[in-house]
């Protein structure tokens, strides 16, 4: 029997399992007892870290439905920060009548009508956000509508959640050092039991194999009872194969950029000047003495000076001064010698996208530009320099998904398409707790109400409050509709005339899926793509996974595989999207696979589909038959997609399939590529 000082965790509300502290013996002879679907090591997962809703055409005048403030959010993060302006109770009533949750009991917390439960998973520890990153998603999802927002004046204007009058369940899983598997699946069993509608995670980890990794197996039973789970895609691009979170049941978002950067400028000596980035809130005074990371060594380090790592610069020459760096870091090392200020150069080719923060004046510059800096400082025995605060400017190349944002394909089910789609995820100005400052950094000082971030963290509860917008509209949707509502009314990424790719968006469907969301239009789809727990069974057989695993944990004694869905179910799928792969080594090759689907109508009852296609030269796709007729509402009709692909040697073909009855256009992207 398992020792009580052992175990850490028991899962008993929504699904059954526990979680202990187990030696490697142990552990080997724990699976293999008859009932034990899996045992896996705690992992700790890794945070994914107002002009956006506009930007994607979501005005603050948008119809809303009159149960919105029946809508409970679970944000599963670092907590919250609940005397934000964004989170205050006024004008609210009681929490919705099918709330089940609890406010558990802090010295220096307590929940209201707005923030209406909160747990934490962490023995010794409380509620209030200490990092910021949970007030930031939870007030993108669901804050109120805050006039005069900013950070110290920058990006000032009206902060608002997308769903604001939607209800906030907290789930503090993350802490300093992460988030652990043990936590999130507590969190997800608490969540399905408590009642939320809808689950927001900005967090993961490198992907696994599904049933092994704590984030797929909480989110398969939240839609087993109901509740999407909208996840972030992750922080590692843009590598391809990086994207996490790659579940079909949930929904897993990237992060692209809206129309508005910020822009920070330095001036030097000779009068030159440079626009880099970064988000510096401090004013320039005077001009300062400016000097090389490289010529700074200090030679007690043993370290290279160049990009100014810890340790590696001289306080007495650089105290006081600029200083100008290889490379991008905090700036740890330069405000801990008395800089008074730091350039920082990129890599090459490397481009100026999203803006950080820093615990000193900074700003991020291209290599191009940092190459013409040192050239002025070798060329003066004087040189200065200034960094001006920054500025906001119009960016009309948006939207475009963000460098660091993790790409395809998939790594785990290569013929699923993942990221989903894609949602606003950088320069985002949110709420932020003030048990922090705007770095968190040692030194920092500004304690700030708001706060600008960038990450997929920021773009996910984006997509969580286009999802709980949809809920409030049609509340009797499973989680694959309102996910196919989302996925197939996207604003396109992509033009025809540039050859179904743009330069901005150089890594196709791979970098944002079906496209960027668009919560209006996802109210009113006109078709969706269905599924349920025994369509991810059947999906799931094609990925090798036995009936004993598969009753084990869905509970369904039902639930089997068999000769006739092994390795064909993936294509089967009831996918709002298409995508087939073949193994690398082949290019020229072709490849065909046949995709069956089945769309259910929600528009109108009498109307008829006409099917569009627009691809690649090197896709074929056809569709039989080519016209859906309906004549009821809730009536569902199938069709088969038929598509043949001739091959690069690396990266991806694409196309796209619209179903279109003249006033829906229900979108769905069609992907081709080599396996490395």
């Amino acid at each position: 029997s398992l020792a009580a000082e052992s175990l850490v965790h028991s899962y008993s509300k929504s699904f059954s399992g526990f979680a202990a502290k187990l030696t490697k013996a142990e552990t080997e002879k724990l699976s293999g007892h008859e009932g034990v679907v899996s045992v896996f090591p705690s992992q700790l997962r890794q945070l994914h870290t107002t002009r956006s809703w506009d930007f994607i055409g979501f005005p603050q005048t948008v119809a809303r439905a009159t149960v919105e403030s029946d809508v409970i959010i679970g944000m599963l993060d670092t907590g919250i920060w609940p005397e934000s302006q964004s989170f205050n109770a006024s004008g609210y009533g009681p929490p919705p009548q099918k709330w089940k949750g609890t406010c558990q009991s802090s010295s220096n917390f307590t929940c209201n009508n707005k923030i209406i439960g909160a747990r934490f998973y962490h023995a010794g520890q409380d509620l209030n956000d200490t990092e910021g990153h949970g007030t930031h998603t939870a007030s993108t999802a669901a804050g109120n509508i805050v006039t005069h927002a900013s950070l110290l004046g920058l990006a000032a204007g009206t902060a608002r959640g997308g769903v604001p009058s939607a209800r906030i369940a907290v789930y503090k899983i993350c802490w300093t050092l992460g988030c652990s598997d043990v936590d999130i699946l507590a969190a997800f069993d608490d969540a399905i039991s408590d009642g939320v509608d809808i689950i927001s995670l900005s967090v993961g980890g490198a992907p696994t194999d599904y049933f092994q990794d704590a984030i797929a197996i909480g989110a398969f039973h939240s839609m087993k009872n109901s509740i999407l789970t909208s996840n972030s895609a992750g922080n590692s691009g843009p590598a391809a194969g990086t994207v996490s979170n790659v579940s079909p049941w949930s929904l897993s978002v990237a992060a692209s950029t809206i129309d508005r950067k910020f822009a920070t400028g330095v001036k030097l000596g000779n009068g030159r000047t440079y626009v880099g980035g970064s988000i510096n809130t401090y004013e320039a005074s005077r001009m300062y003495g400016l000097i090389y990371g490289g010529d700074a060594l200090n030679r007690t380090s043993g370290s290279d000076s160049r990009s100014c790592g810890a340790g590696s610069l001289d306080r007495d020459l650089v105290r006081g001064k600029m200083v100008h760096c290889d490379g991008v870091s905090r700036g740890d090392e330069q405000a801990r010698v008395g800089a008074v200020a730091s350039t920082m150069s990129l890599p090459p080719d490397t481009p100026l996208d999203a803006a950080f923060s820093f615990l000193l004046p900074v700003s991020v510059l291209t290599n191009a530009d940092s190459a013409q800096i040192l050239e002025y400082i070798n060329s003066t025995s004087d040189p200065t320099g200034l960094i001006f605060k920054t500025r906001a400017i119009i960016d009309n190349s948006s939207p475009h998904v963000i460098d660091f944002s993790s790409r395809g394909p998939n790594p785990i089910t290569t013929d699923i398409l993942k990221p989903d789609l894609t949602a606003p995820g950088v320069d985002i100005l949110a709420a932020w707790s003030e048990a922090t400052t705007v770095t968190g950094q040692d030194g920092d000082t500004r304690t700030v109400p708001f706060n600008i971030i960038s990450g997929t963290s920021m773009s996910c509860p984006h997509a969580s409050a286009a999802a709980a917008y949809v809920k409030s509209f049609h509340p009797t949707w499973s989680p694959a509709a309102i996910k196919s509502a989302l996925m197939t009314t996207v604003t396109l990424m992509f033009t025809a005339a540039r050859q179904l790719s743009v330069e901005d968006n150089s890594d196709a469907e791979f970098a944002y899926g079906s496209g960027q969301i668009d919560p209006i239009k996802a109210v009113n789809p006109g078709l969706v793509y269905d599924a349920g727990e025994i369509d991810y069974v059947r999906m799931l057989c094609g990925q090798g996974y036995n009936a004993t695993q598969l009753r084990l944990v869905t509970g369904d004694s039902s639930a089997s595989c068999s000769e006739a869905t092994n390795g064909t179910a993936v294509w089967d799928l009831n996918y709002p999207s298409f995508a087939l792969s073949s193994e690398s080594g082949k290019p020229g090759g072709t490849v065909k696979r046949v995709f069956r689907r089945t769309v259910t109508n929600v528009g109108k009852g009498h109307s008829k589909y006409k099917a569009k296609v627009m691809s690649s030269k090197e896709l074929k796709i056809k569709v039989n038959p080519k016209v859906l007729r309906f004549k009821e509402l809730g009536e569902t009709m199938s069709f088969r997609v038929t598509v043949k692909a001739k091959l690069k040697q690396s990266g991806i073909v694409s196309g796209v399939l619209v179903w279109s009855d003249g006033s829906h256009k229900v979108r769905s992207p069609v992907v081709a590529h080599t396996l490395q």
